[in-house]
Order: structure tokens, then C-alpha cells, then sequence
């Protein structure tokens, strides 16, 4: 444990940590780092010194690549069901140890402990899905060939190679473990970098599984700034794998692009709610502090724009204004608190200027709208506004905080409409009482994952489904088959047997095209083709 124990009366978490104990010790040793360098990361409840971890140089992100390609090679040679031993092993390891990863991730991150637990679901989930099903997927598949009876074709899929993984801040177990869970039982190594400031809890569960069979230098960890360590990390991957700003994909696929080396983007978003007409209002209320304030608003699939029918706009916006100014903030390590703490001064900072900006405006606040310095360094009120309008910043650009606008529209399409009118297209949410009706709107959102009478969680955590952006949200998905076959390059084998694709023997050429342009209307007619 870090430095008390979660199962006895759980102290506040501004306690003094004191020295880094044995168990920050071990997790910092994986990181692939030669050098003296080091840095402190704080916790953001209350400022205070977490943990000191060493800075990789770009020559240890070198040597990281060397050792991965070298695991890398015989990891490949194993069966794909030899590969999912670990993860399948590694969910009965995370319940075992289910308060220490909670505590871990709330440390580093300031987030509230039910915030945290969404983090825990996701990993034991999501690599349990992929250990199930990994063998199937990357099993040889027999396609159909040119020539029925005559052409046999096998479908292979093999490794990339290296994976380079770049993980944000912000849901760090999660968006780490889960990502690297596919691409490891996919048969590849990964190089990994983790921000500095939540580096810790991939380490956790990079510990956790060497100890449950997976080989050491599989999964290698780097940790540092972009501009010393970007370069390299993406230079010397097979693939590169990317959760982050939009402005940080484009970087990135600007410079793979050269290579011609895939990618994958999970991007940002000004995610909509639509409110209709028939929805119910409390059920609709309720579902919405979850939808925008899930670890206070820093998740990239969170509602910051809610369209709400005038026909329940004068009953739904009062009740969800009123729950809101009712959530509970706090630093404890327990699962009362509704809401947690921003990570980065730099949140806060933008959280404070939007909201700054769009009240001077002429924005009206219905609920929060100041900062906690009260409660810790990073604290800042779950947000609601109205009367928002497009000359303001938070209106169209993502804040990634606790803030959401509201706004009266008169009909559906109106709705659809405007929360169409937006660059990005990464997660939506719809509320009706008629489940049907809901998912044709849907269907009419120009977003990757449209929740029904939900937020965000209906869609990202059925992990049978892909899941990504359309538009400036991104590229690629995760989730589903594709989010392993994606780490993977697929192979066609095709052997002829008994005919050639030439004319034999003495048949001409002329009378070989009628014979091959005559089987085209048989194999349709029988249904070969």
C-alpha cells in the first residue's frame, strides 16, 4: 500500500505522505530510465509530494525499442492463447487488489474514488474481453478464392512488431492497460509512454503482470517530456497508438506519415446531450451529472453541450441546476465523494478563464461556476450555464473541466442540428422514454459512439463494439475486433490447384474468355459468387 491501509478508517487524503514507501520504490524501478534525472509529481488534492520517478533520455527510449523488439521476437512465436494466460489471470489479481490501484490512481490523479473505480472496471474488463476472444480473432480464416474448388485462400495475421503507446493523464490505468492489453495479445512488444504526472498507476499494473507471467521486457515504460523523448518513441515503432488532444494527433500523424507507419487517434470532443420531449426529466437530470461531471469533466467522451426541448426545458433545467449545486467535492479516499479534484494547474487555469470569459459576456450561472481553494489546490465547482452564445470560448471549444452549457431548442431536428455544428464528433447522448425513437436520432449524429438514456458509459464499456471519432475526434477505433486487429498486418495466401488462371492445353486465348466470361453468369446463378 502507499502509506496507510484503505480498509481502516480512511483518513482525508491531505495527510502528509512522507517518503516514498517500498511500493512506489518497486513500481519506479520499471521505468526505463539510465540517467540521474529525476522529477517529483504531486498529489493534486493537496500539492504535496507523491512520488519522485526517474526521466528517461532519448538514448534509454533507444534502448527500450531494443529490448522490446528482442521479447518481441519470441512472444510472437507463441500461440495466441499461450499470449492471453496473463490477462486472463490478471482480473482475479485486480479484484484481489482492487483498494491499492483505487488508492494509486486517486493519488496521482485527484480524482473521486467512484471516478477511479470506472478506471478499475475498464482494465479487468476490457483485457478479460480480449483474452476470451484474442485466439479467435487471430485465428487463420479460409476466404473464398478466385476459382471455387480450384483456389484456396487463407487469411493470416501477424504482429506489427513495436507498438508505441502515448497515454494521457487523465483516465491513466485505463486508457493504458486497456490499449496495451490487445496490442500485447496481439502478439506485439509496446513501448510506453505514460504522462509523467500519472505514470504510476501503469507501472502498478505493469508489476502486476510480470508477476503473472508476462515477460519482463514486453511492456517497456518511458517517462518524460515530449519535445526530449517524442521523437524517438515514434521513430522506431511499427505502429503508433495516440489518446490525446486533436492538435497532438495531427502532430503525430505528420510525422509517421513519411514512414507510412498506421496510427491510431482517440481524440477531442464538445460532446452533446439531447434532452427530448418525451424524456423523463429526473432520470434525464440524473443521468446528466454523470455524464458531465465524471472526474470533473476531464474525460474526453463527456457531455459539455446539452440541447433541451423546450416542452420539459422549464422542469428538467431547475432540477438538474439543483442537483448539481447539491454534489458532494472532496479529497477522501471513499466512495462519497461525487466529485474529485482537477489534475493539473493548467485545468484549472482554462476551466477558470472560460468561465471567466463567458459570464463577463453575459452568460448566466446556475450552479458553481468559482474554484475550491477551500477544499485543495485544484478544486473548481461543477459548472452550469445558460444563455452561451458563439462569440464565447467555452461555446465550441472543448474546456475538459466541470462545465456544461444548456441550451433551449424547439424541436428534434433543431437538436440534431446544432449538435452537429461542431468540428469534432466523438461521443453524443439522447434521452426519450421511447428507446426507439432515441436510437433513430442516434443514428443521425455525426459522432462515433450515441448513447441512449446514458452519458458515455452504455457504449465505451461494451467492448464488443468499436469504439472512436469521426471528424476531428480521430482515427481508427479500439474495442471490438478491431481494436486488436488493428495491431496487426494481414496476410493473404492463395495456392492454385488442378487449373491454372491461363488457358490450357491447346485452348486459345479467345475461347478461353468466353469460357471464364460464361462461368461469371453461372457462379452467379448458383450463388458461388
Amino acid at each position: 500500500m502507499l502509506a496507510w491501509h484503505p480498509r481502516r478508517s480512511p483518513p482525508k487524503a491531505r495527510r502528509r505522505i512522507g517518503s516514498p514507501p517500498p511500493l512506489i520504490e518497486r513500481l519506479t524501478s520499471h521505468i526505463v530510465a539510465g540517467g540521474a534525472e529525476s522529477t517529483t509529481i504531486p498529489t493534486p488534492f493537496t500539492g504535496e509530494d507523491l512520488a519522485t520517478v526517474p526521466l528517461s533520455s532519448a538514448d534509454d527510449v533507444r534502448r527500450a525499442h531494443e529490448r522490446a523488439r528482442e521479447a518481441q521476437r519470441a512472444w510472437a512465436k507463441l500461440s495466441p492463447g499461450e499470449r492471453a494466460k496473463p490477462f486472463l489471470r490478471l482480473a482475479d489479481a485486480l479484484v484481489e487488489r482492487r483498494d491499492e490501484i483505487l488508492d494509486v490512481i486517486q493519488l496521482e490523479t485527484g480524482k473521486a474514488r467512484r471516478h477511479a473505480l470506472e478506471e478499475f472496471l475498464d482494465v479487468a474488463l476490457c483485457s478479460l474481453y480480449y483474452a476470451r476472444r484474442a485466439p479467435g480473432l487471430l485465428k487463420p480464416k479460409r476466404r473464398q478464392g478466385m476459382m471455387p474448388g480450384l483456389t484456396r485462400v487463407q487469411e493470416l495475421r501477424h504482429p506489427k512488431g513495436v507498438v508505441a503507446l502515448i497515454a494521457p493523464w487523465n483516465y491513466p490505468f485505463a486508457l493504458g492497460a486497456s490499449d496495451i492489453a490487445p496490442a500485447l495479445m496481439a502478439g506485439n512488444a509496446v513501448v510506453h509512454k505514460p504522462d509523467t504526472q500519472t505514470c504510476l498507476s501503469s507501472l502498478w499494473v505493469l508489476d502486476l503482470l510480470v508477476s503473472l507471467g508476462l515477460p519482463r521486457h514486453l511492456w517497456q515504460i518511458v517517462v518524460g517530456e515530449p519535445a526530449e523523448i517524442g521523437d524517438p518513441l515514434i521513430e522506431q515503432a511499427d505502429y503508433v497508438s495516440f489518446t490525446g488532444s486533436t492538435r497532438g494527433g495531427r502532430a503525430i500523424a505528420e510525422k509517421v506519415a513519411p514512414r507510412l507507419v498506421g496510427y491510431s487517434l482517440e481524440l477531442g470532443g464538445k460532446n452533446p446531450m439531447i434532452v427530448l420531449d418525451d424524456a423523463d426529466v429526473e432520470r434525464a437530470a440524473r443521468g446528466a451529472l454523470r455524464a458531465c461531471f465524471t472526474n470533473a469533466g476531464q474525460l474526453c467522451i463527456s457531455i459539455e453541450r446539452m440541447y433541451v426541448h423546450a416542452a420539459v426545458y422549464d422542469r428538467f433545467v431547475p432540477r438538474f441546476a439543483d442537483l448539481v449545486n447539491g454534489m458532494r467535492l472532496g479529497a477522501e479516499l471513499d466512495f462519497d465523494v461525487e466529485m474529485g479534484s482537477l489534475t493539473y494547474p493548467r485545468q484549472l487555469e482554462a476551466v477558470t478563464r472560460h468561465v471567466g470569459q463567458a459570464v463577463e459576456a453575459g452568460a448566466t450561472v446556475l450552479a458553481g461556476g468559482n474554484a475550491r481553494p477551500d477544499l485543495g489546490p485544484l478544486f473548481f465547482e461543477p459548472t452550469v450555464l445558460t444563455d452561451v452564445t458563439a462569440d464565447m470560448d467555452l461555446c465550441a471549444n472543448e474546456t475538459f473541466g466541470p462545465v456544461v452549457a444548456v441550451y433551449k431548442v424547439a424541436s428534434e431536428d433543431e437538436a440534431v442540428e446544432r449538435a452537429n455544428d461542431t468540428e469534432y464528433g466523438l461521443n453524443a447522448s439522447v434521452w426519450t422514454k421511447n428507446a426507439a425513437r432515441g436510437r433513430r436520432v442516434a443514428a443521425r449524429i455525426q459522432a462515433g459512439t450515441v448513447n441512449v438514456n446514458d452519458g458515455f458509459g452504455a457504449a465505451y464499456a461494451s467492448y464488443d463494439a468499436p469504439m472512436g471519432g469521426m471528424k476531428q475526434s480521430g482515427v481508427g477505433r479500439r474495442h471490438g475486433a478491431e481494436g486488436l486487429l488493428k495491431f496487426t498486418e494481414a496476410q493473404t495466401i492463395a495456392s492454385q490447384h488442378i487449373a491454372d488462371l491461363e488457358p490450357p492445353g491447346s485452348l486459345s486465348y479467345a475461347r478461353f474468355a468466353d469460357v471464364m466470361t460464361s462461368g461469371i453468369k453461372a457462379m452467379k446463378r448458383m450463388r458461388v459468387k
